[in-house]
């Protein structure tokens, strides 16, 4: 049995504004990097993660070849 807790989330600043997506909300080290056409690194991710509020900002991009 799956007891992990998937919940949808709104994704703030960066290039991923306003997009909502689901992540793990039991993953003690939260995050998530999405592929991104505004992207600063072509084929990289863009990050967000949640702040002190729980609100999930964009933090950084990260390059393909540092994933």
């Amino acid at each position: 049995m799956d007891d992990t807790r998937w919940t949808d989330v709104t994704l703030h600043g960066g290039p991923l504004d306003g997009m909502t997506t689901v992540v793990d909300a039991d993953d003690p080290e939260p995050g998530v990097g999405i592929l991104a056409d505004g992207c600063s690194h072509p084929g990289g991710r863009s990050w967000y993660e949640p702040d002190a509020d729980g609100v999930w900002r964009w933090t950084h991009d990260i390059p393909w070849d540092a994933m």
